[in-house]
């Protein structure tokens, strides 16, 4: 910082003038108060004494020209002054370091590459959105992204491939083999075609539709979404295995099945097709976390896609507990 830059002390609004304040002026200001003594300041800055006592007598002076130290036979004290400046000082150089270790943060973020996966209904807001944010914040991040099942991801994480992933548990215990991110906690809905019979129900019980054909991305319910029906005690009857949520989406709307949907999907579902909320006691959410490499450092580029993740996540969580306040 040069000897030149000033910055404003807060001051009391009814006074005629704010004075500019150098910003090396505080410096010395402080390194004597915490010193008691010019010449230890003077050692501990690596100036001359003279240069010490230059600096602060342009302080004073500056503020009006009374004294900020009483000078004593050794070293020197605070005036009441002086003791009432200390505080400011601190705070504009505690500012400046502040926003100096930022700006050096986003110095290192921007000459980064992140490498990410992120299961498929998490590309339908939250990752997209949180990519957009950090775009605009860090244009110079590399992203290469993946797309994928939470098991895959994670064996990619472990392998290095990744730096981070989004993935999601529905029921089940949390991996425990890397460190965990809460994002937020999804519902569940039932999609049924427009002209289904509980399609202006508002709300079904997963036991209403235990007779029900089922749309499901496995024949098996373990480690989908359906083993939500397993847990509310009926093995569901999978008519067709799609994995492709938009492709689902086409064989309800066909009247072929019906099929469970994520909060995240929500918002992209086609006009002839209806989303009803679940009912039951204990209905099934699905926790969606962000996953990094437990004892593997995270990069700055990591730390600011994680930040703005948390950020999307909290107004998209906000926004799926008003709609299922509505329904």
């Amino acid at each position: 910082m040069s000897s030149m830059a000033a910055m404003r002390i807060p001051h009391d609004e009814s006074s005629c003038a704010i004075p500019e304040l150098s910003t090396v002026w505080l410096r010395a200001f402080l390194e004597v108060a915490r010193a008691g003594s010019f010449t230890v300041a003077a050692r501990a800055l690596g100036w001359t004494q003279s240069a010490v006592s230059r600096q602060v007598a342009s302080l004073e002076s500056a503020l009006g020209g009374g004294p900020l130290f009483d000078r004593l036979p050794r070293g020197v004290r605070l005036t009441e002054a002086g003791r009432a400046l200390v505080p400011y000082a601190e705070a504009v150089t505690r500012s400046l370091r502040g926003a100096g270790r930022e700006l050096a943060a986003l110095r290192e973020v921007a000459s980064e590459r992140l490498r990410f996966g992120a299961f498929a209904t998490a590309d339908a807001a939250l990752v997209p959105q949180a990519l957009a944010a950090l775009r605009a914040r860090h244009p110079a991040v590399r992203v290469e992204r993946e797309e994928g099942l939470t098991a895959d991801l994670l064996d990619r994480l472990t392998a290095g491939r990744l730096d981070l992933t989004v993935v999601s548990t529905t029921g089940r215990a949390a991996p425990n083999a890397h460190d965990l991110h809460h994002l937020l906690d999804e519902p569940l809905y039932v999609a049924v075609p427009a002209g289904h019979p509980l399609a202006r129900a508002g709300g079904v019980r997963l036991a209403q539709l235990a007779d029900a054909d089922w749309i499901s991305g496995s024949d098996r319910p373990e480690g989908t979404l359906l083993e939500a029906a397993v847990r509310h005690g009926f093995r569901p009857r999978v008519a067709h295995v799609v994995g492709e949520w938009t492709a689902k989406q086409g064989y309800v709307a066909a009247g072929l099945g019906v099929a469970l949907v994520p909060g995240l999907a929500a918002s992209s579902v086609r006009p002839d097709v209806v989303l009803l909320a679940l009912r039951d006691e204990e209905a099934p959410l699905r926790t969606v976390y962000a996953a990094t490499a437990r004892g593997r450092s995270v990069s700055p580029a990591v730390r600011a896609f994680l930040a703005v993740l948390r950020e999307e996540a909290a107004r998209l969580g906000c926004a799926m507990a008003q709609a299922a306040f509505r329904g």
